[in-house]
Order: C-alpha cells, then structure tokens, then sequence
C-alpha cells in the first residue's frame, strides 16, 4: 500500500521488478518459479506460474504456504518483489548452505531476512499451522523453522546488507518509470 500500486510492474533499470527477480533466480538455477501476488491482477506477462493464496489476507506467509504446497522440488525459495539489489551469487552463497532437507535463511547481526531465504518442502505443516491461528509473521515462521531443524541462519556481512535494500515507495526506486 506504501507505494500505491503493485510492485510486482513497477521499473527498475529498464524491466518490470518481477521480471528481473524471475531473472536471477532462473539464472541461479531455479526450475519452477511462481508467482503469488493479488488475486485480481493479471501476471500472465511474466515467466511463471501464478498461484493463489489459500489463507486470503494472512500477508506474505499464505503466499510461501501456497508455494511450499504447490512446489515439487525439496527446497523453495522465497524472493521477495521488491528487492532488486539480489543478485544470482548472494543466491547462489546462501544456496551453498543448504541440503535437499534443510533450508536457508540469512542474517546480518540480528537481522533475519525470511523473505530472502530457502524453506525445506516439510516446512509447509509449520506455515499451514502458524495460519491456522498463530503469528502470520513470516519472522516468527523462519524462527519456528530454525527451532525445528528444518533451517539454519546463514550469517552474512554487513557489506551483504545491499541484497536487502527494500523498496516502499515510488521515491525509493532508483531509476523508476
């Protein structure tokens, strides 16, 4: 709501900010790349298949339940929209921590960044629980899989803090159209 439209459409360096994440993340490899977004908005320009919340207004965490449950390969990873500094070697750095079972999450001191991260398919029980009732906040869900053993945090520098520079408004692009 902060930046008034869908992010999803918004440029950056001449190509909508979907585009480029479904860029980097099949360049570092992805095979199956969804999109979940608002249920009224057309996607089907981008390269991926688009999948709907099961849990309606419960926030980013109903879009990484819908995936983890769609998703066939043992590890998912969430990328969110509006990170456009991410780029295929970060991915590819926290990628190298992972196993077929346990995912990925990275941290920069005490910051957890659980929209940049890689969730083990058998996290899905924890994401369908924490919507049935407990915290929605996908923090809370990464620290719930920590706790489990199905994720590690991965800590990063300081310098690596770029990869999470977030964009809210129009005014924090650099270069939107």
């Amino acid at each position: 709501s902060r930046m008034g439209r869908d992010k999803a459409f918004l440029e950056f360096v001449g190509q909508p900010l979907l585009a480029r994440q479904i860029k980097t993340v099949r360049t570092a490899g992805a095979t199956e790349v969804f999109i979940s977004g608002c249920a009224e908005t057309d996607y089907s320009a981008f390269d991926g298949r688009v999948i709907t919340d099961r849990f309606p207004d419960a926030g980013p965490l109903a879009g990484v339940e819908a995936a983890l449950a769609t998703g066939t390969n043992p590890l998912l990873l969430v990328l969110a929209v509006d990170l456009p500094e991410i780029n295929m070697e970060f991915l590819l750095r926290l990628r190298a921590g992972c196993s077929d079972y346990i995912g990925t999450i990275p941290r920069v001191g005490k910051n957890v960044e659980p929209l940049v991260a890689f969730y083990p398919k058998s996290s899905h029980a924890i994401a369908e629980k924490r919507l049935c009732g407990q915290s929605c906040a996908v923090k809370d869900f990464a620290d719930e899989c920590v706790q489990s053993g199905l994720a590690r945090f991965v800590d990063f520098s300081v310098a690596d803090s770029i990869n999470f520079k977030n964009y809210n408004s129009p005014d924090d692009l650099p270069c939107t159209t």
